[in-house]
């Protein structure tokens, strides 16, 4: 009960922030959904249709009374979804709907990336632990650093450089393209899961580096215990040894690397997927800034609250499933 309310409090904080924020930016959103008209009455009408005519404290508590589970919906008590209002720039069209196609697509991206990453990053950092001081070694830990300190954006440009533009011959990956492509009526007529390859690569490089460098760094200091030096006296192989104790105890911390970057590709892919078209929450983010359409904007940024605190108490359930000594110290 604890854990749910600190959850709520975070989901709390975090509207309230976005709320205020982007509602005392510079900006009129009526006159950004009516273009170049400057009709005064027709401006009105919008203002009030959307409730934007209303003191600011007044639309945070419909805001706010929206969101809950539990409300009156035409005089009617009972437990709804959450009411993420709707789309200023597509008008009619409710931000949960939007959400809905597009949050799927980030997630796959994210984690398709953090998969990659992680089937790359242990090896690397067990191998790197086992050859300490060697050649491979220091090529591991250059690469490593390399990909941690180079940006997602600037990533994202050089992976399509490369891969298709220069080597299009060879790849035949498109430069940008998402998941379904669609026709003129915004239907989706095939699948291409091509296009997956190149944004789910950048995203890959920064936390291939992160894990490798956190396995290294944890399978080392595991390597010098007293029971990894007794298993060695009993006979056990380097993979024994590597796979029964150095692997599950060096899971710990590299969950918390893991869930953490998870979350951070769901809200980093903004600019990758910019950069290949991928129609993700992410690219709707950036459209929805461009046009002020703040209740996607802050649907979007609520959607991935919700990732943060949900990816957080699965971390703390599967820290007592990799150790339960860690279950033990809860009880």
């Amino acid at each position: 009960m604890r854990r749910a309310g600190r959850a709520l409090l975070v989901l709390w904080g975090v509207a309230t922030l976005v709320f205020f924020l982007f509602h005392t930016v510079g900006g009129d959103p009526a006159r950004m959904m009516l273009g170049q008209v400057e009709d005064e009455q027709a401006l009105a009408a919008v203002r009030a249709a959307y409730g934007l005519d209303q003191p600011l404290l007044v639309q945070y508590a419909r805001y706010l009374g929206g969101l809950s589970p539990v409300r009156p919906v035409d005089g009617a008590w009972g437990l709804y979804w959450p009411d993420l209002q709707t789309s200023y720039q597509q008008r009619g069209v409710a931000v949960s709907a939007l959400i809905g196609q597009t949050l799927p697509n980030t997630a796959l991206l994210a984690f398709i990336s953090l998969g990659t990453a992680v089937l790359l990053g242990v090896p690397l950092g067990l191998y790197s632990a086992l050859r300490a001081g060697s050649a491979a070694d220091r090529a591991i830990t250059v690469l490593s650093t390399v990909g941690m300190a180079t940006p997602s954006f600037f990533s994202a440009i050089v992976v399509a450089w490369l891969f298709a533009y220069v080597l299009h011959d060879w790849t035949g990956l498109p430069l940008t393209g998402s998941l379904r492509e669609l026709d003129d009526y915004g239907n989706a007529v095939r699948w291409e899961w091509s296009h997956l390859i190149l944004p789910a690569l950048t995203l890959a490089v920064r936390p291939v580096g992160v894990i490798a460098q956190m396995m290294r760094s944890s399978a080392l200091e595991i390597l010098n215990l007293d029971y990894v030096r007794t298993a060695y006296a009993k006979g056990l192989t380097t993979s024994q040894v590597l796979r029964r104790h150095v692997l599950r105890n060096a899971l710990n911390p590299l969950i918390t690397t893991i869930s953490g970057w998870f979350a951070s590709l769901l809200a980093g892919a903004v600019f990758v997927e910019t950069v290949f078209g991928w129609r993700g929450a992410g690219k709707l983010m950036v459209d929805a800034l461009e046009g002020r359409d703040f209740p996607v904007v802050m649907g979007s940024i609520l959607a991935l609250s919700l990732i943060f605190v949900l990816l957080q108490a699965l971390v703390d359930w599967l820290y007592g499933v990799v150790d339960p000594r860690v279950k033990a110290s809860l009880r």
